[in-house]
């Protein structure tokens, strides 16, 4: 490159400065001073000048990052929350069933009706039972007035037993007094004041008051003896008292079951009775649908690993598209659904495929602004866990 070359001007300058040009073609030796004096960059010949780099300012870049985790949140639901289809309601329904065998005398609901706790439900008809009742009640009193009896003949035969052994001690002092004539008569009759005859008697007596005490002793004896029996007859007119107390309380008590209560409140469901049927024990006359309701939720297995007890659900009802409700977890069934099946599958065998299996989760609800009659056991519904909140930032954008 020659000196010429050096000195000649760039395009650039020329390009920026149409005075410059002109300086440039007239005097080179100047261009360099002009261009220097103007405050304009000379540019060597051959080389292209340096272009301004674009830097994105710092507000832009935290505001696309707020744009991209947003988009993250909702448009990858798996990042904070679980969900599953494969959810419906369910809610502990309860037969309604006799517990006696009657005729319906009366029905106090009929299809789909709702009912409150304790209000009656089913009368049958109480007349076969009232009459066990009177019966039960006659038996009690018989029995009753039987341990009547035996208490008083028990309390008589005490004083029988008194009387008897006043006898006995009579009986003892008379022999005493006959043991002493004897003595008395024997001692006159060796002096020769008394005579044989008077002896002798004394000895009769002796031996008469000694069998009137042997008799009243063994009278006594089995009087003592009665007692035992009379106890005993005591204790049996108790127990059929109280036999027959039991047996009217069962009576009571099954006329009692010929009005049916309901246990709570609730609704009727798919009631299977009339007026006049004859009905037996353990017949189901209907079910009856409480009103607390919760969520049984069939998640897969692989979607339990961040899943717990309290998390936060919303649910989704497929009859109220734009009504959700929200609740939480309960609880987890301890094994799969399929392992409690009627036919439980057999993975023993050489043709097992595996399967990714669900698992039963219980999901209480929260708020039941909804009526509870709308919504019954059965029903879809869409189960949605949060099983990790989003940031404080990224809730506050949303």
């Amino acid at each position: 490159m020659t000196q010429a070359d050096l000195m000649r001007p760039s395009a650039s300058v020329h390009a920026a400065d149409p005075s410059l040009k002109r300086v440039a073609l007239d005097h080179p030796e100047h261009a360099e001073t002009a261009a220097t004096d103007r405050g304009q960059e000379v540019i060597a010949p051959g080389l292209k000048p340096d272009r301004p780099r674009w830097r994105l300012p710092l507000w832009a870049l935290a505001l696309g990052g707020a744009l991209v985790a947003t988009a993250a949140y909702v448009y990858v639901p798996s990042l904070y929350v679980v969900e599953t289809d494969d959810a419906s309601f369910q809610t502990d329904t309860v037969a309604i069933v006799p517990k006696v065998a009657a005729y319906v005398l009366a029905l106090h609901v009929t299809d789909n009706s709702a009912f409150s706790a304790g209000e009656l439900l089913v009368e049958l008809d109480p007349r076969d039972f009232q009459a066990a009742v009177d019966i039960a009640a006659a038996n009690l009193q018989s029995a009753r007035a039987a341990q009547a009896v035996a208490e008083a003949q028990l309390s008589e035969q005490s004083q029988v037993i008194a009387a008897y052994e006043a006898n006995v001690e009579g009986d003892r002092g008379t022999l005493t007094f006959a043991a002493q004539q004897l003595a008395r008569f024997r001692d006159l009759a060796r002096d020769g004041f008394g005579t044989t005859e008077r002896w002798q008697q004394a000895q009769s007596d002796i031996t008469a008051q000694q069998a009137v005490l042997q008799r009243d002793t063994a009278t006594l004896a089995a009087a003592r003896g009665q007692v035992d029996v009379l106890q005993s007859q005591l204790a049996q007119a108790k127990a059929n008292a109280t036999q027959a107390q039991a047996a009217l309380a069962q009576t009571n008590l099954n006329l009692s079951y010929t009005k049916i209560y309901a246990p709570s409140a609730g609704t009727v469901a798919s009631r299977a009775v009339q007026v006049g049927n004859f009905v037996q024990p353990g017949q189901t006359l209907f079910s009856a649908v409480p009103n607390e309701i919760y969520v049984i939720a069939n998640f897969k297995e692989t979607q339990l690993t961040r899943m717990r007890v309290g998390q936060p659900v919303s649910i989704n009802v497929d009859a109220f598209p734009n009504h959700t409700l929200h609740g939480h977890i309960d609880s987890f069934q301890r094994g799969t659904g399929s392992n409690f099946a009627l036919l439980p599958p057999e993975n023993a065998t050489g043709n097992f495929v595996k399967i990714v299996q669900r698992v039963p989760v219980k999901i209480l609800i929260d708020d039941t602004d909804q009526d509870p009659r709308l919504l019954g056991p059965g029903m879809s519904v869409e189960a949605t866990v949060t099983v990790r909140a989003p940031p404080s930032w990224l809730a506050w954008l949303l």
